[in-house]
């Protein structure tokens, strides 16, 4: 490891916004600056719900442009790509068979999981692949999509970017497995399974590791961007995997808590825990960098916050004051957390967009509690909501292996939340260290920069380097 910095960018694609970081790395320096913000939405097609994925490539060309030109002379040393997982693009030739669909997709999201539980019963599928059940997983959107057939290759969403970036189409592990279709013990896809499931082998590509190099910009892209023979680096392409890489986790009295459309709660582990308790407690084996294991459940994020002031700005015909996130958490602050029910916000019905506010309403008047009345009181409700869900999460991965928690770390867009954090170091009895916020992109520019020979070599000292640099807040358990 030399004594050098240089300049790596991450394109990082999240759920509601897209983005560009550049990024100085050394083995004393890490800096962060954006070249480009883009938004990130769904689009509702006669076909369904969909993502505008050569929108975001756009964006990504352009973010790399401003990257370019904020480097200077220096150039980049490697570009890195990180994406939410499950969604996917089925490519024919050199050809994306329409626009990848959305995860949300209510059509497929009911009739991917029967079709494949025909196949593979829930329990026996569960000791194949080791994830927790979300009906838009992978597999499941692959048997509810009649274009899956025709299709030569399935690209992650990361994936295919990388595969418009430089002309090679290969599998980032850590996204792949959250297919459903790799084993958590091997690493490698399941011919098995894939058998079972009529899906030929040759849909799926080579596996490559975070770290490895994909391959450079094609000419065509290095024209647009002014980054000749810039390559293309495997990173943590699952933006948990990249995230988790940046919490500066130490020892095993850690969980995390990625923060924002979802909550990902959970821990680091060696080896995956694929049992029949962790099945039960909606566990999920993911793959991590370095060949590690994220033991983890999905659990609903800051989404429903999210949902619920848009639902406002609609009725209000438009942003107001009262829908400032900063005025409504501090009047919320002034809501007693023990007037407000608490919901299950696992429940099935906050999962799609819409009004989260006539939501919580329907589901405290099925479970006999009174609704929140105001506002500031709707968001109390969902913090503390969010908090309690968190708390048991890491419960129960104490729970599975073993392990004493003590510290929870959030990071991500939802570390900035003070109310939710203090609300969940309340509501688990643990101390919570906020940050970092950057987490994704800290991650997805040391996995560039070790790679470079800038910073490392282990883990360790990767997240010692983002300890250093960052202002990492801590929030004290209240009675």
């Amino acid at each position: 490891m030399g004594t050098s910095t240089a300049h790596v960018a991450a394109i990082d694609l999240g759920a509601t916004s897209g983005r560009v970081v550049l990024a100085e790395v050394g083995p004393d320096r890490l800096e962060l600056r954006e070249t480009a913000r883009f938004a990130n939405g769904p689009l509702r097609l006669p076909s369904g719900l969909h993502w505008n994925l050569p929108s975001l490539y756009a964006g990504a060309l352009d973010g790399l442009r401003g990257a370019a030109r904020a480097a200077g002379a220096g150039g980049l040393a490697s570009v890195g790509i990180d994406a939410w997982a499950v969604d996917y693009g089925l490519v024919r030739g050199d050809r994306l068979l329409g626009l990848p669909f959305h995860y949300r997709d209510e059509k497929r999201c009911d009739t991917g999981p029967p079709t494949v539980h025909d196949l593979v019963g829930v329990t026996e599928l569960y000791r194949h692949n080791g994830l927790q059940f979300l009906p838009f997983n992978t597999l499941y959107q692959l048997a509810a999509d009649p274009w899956t057939a025709l299709a030569d290759r399935v690209l992650l969403v990361p994936d295919l970017v990388a595969w418009w970036l430089t002309g090679r189409m290969v599998a980032e592990r850590t996204n792949a497995s959250t297919t459903g279709l790799l084993d958590p013990r091997t690493g490698e896809w399941d011919l098995v399974l894939l058998d079972r499931l009529g899906l030929p082998p040759s849909l799926l590509p080579q596996l490559v590791e975070p770290g490895s190099t994909i391959g450079p910009l094609t000419g065509l892209v290095a024209a647009e961007t002014g980054l000749p023979g810039v390559p293309v680096v495997a990173v943590g392409s699952h933006d948990t995997a990249s995230a988790v890489v940046g919490v500066p986790l130490e020892g095993d009295d850690a969980a995390y808590l990625s923060l924002g459309t979802w909550g990902l709660v959970g821990v680091e582990v060696d080896r995956p825990v694929v049992t029949e308790a962790a099945r039960a407690a909606s566990f999920t084996n993911e793959g991590g960098v370095d060949g590690l294991t994220r033991l983890l459940t999905n659990v609903m994020g800051t989404w429903i916050l999210s949902e619920t002031l848009r639902s406002w700005e609609r009725e209000d015909r438009g942003p107001s004051t009262r829908n400032d996130l900063s005025a409504l958490l501090a009047a919320a602050a002034e809501v007693d957390p023990r007037s407000v029910p608490v919901v299950d916000v696992q429940d099935p019905r906050f999962l799609p967009p819409g009004d989260m506010g006539d939501r919580i309403a329907s589901w405290c008047l099925a479970h006999d509690l009174p609704a929140p009345s105001t506002r500031p009181a709707v968001v109390r409700t969902i913090l503390e909501s969010l908090a309690v869900a968190y708390a048991r999460a890491v419960d129960a991965a104490a729970t599975l292996t073993g392990r004493a928690v003590r510290t929870i770390h959030v990071v991500g867009g939802g570390s900035q939340n003070a109310l939710l954090c203090q609300s969940v170091a309340d509501r688990s009895g643990r101390v919570v260290v906020a940050g970092p916020v950057e987490a994704t992109a800290l991650g997805n520019v040391l996995v560039q920069a070790r790679a470079a020979g800038l910073v490392g070599p282990d883990l360790a000292s990767l997240r010692e380097l983002v300890a250093r640099t960052h202002a990492l807040p801590r929030y004290e358990p209240r009675p």
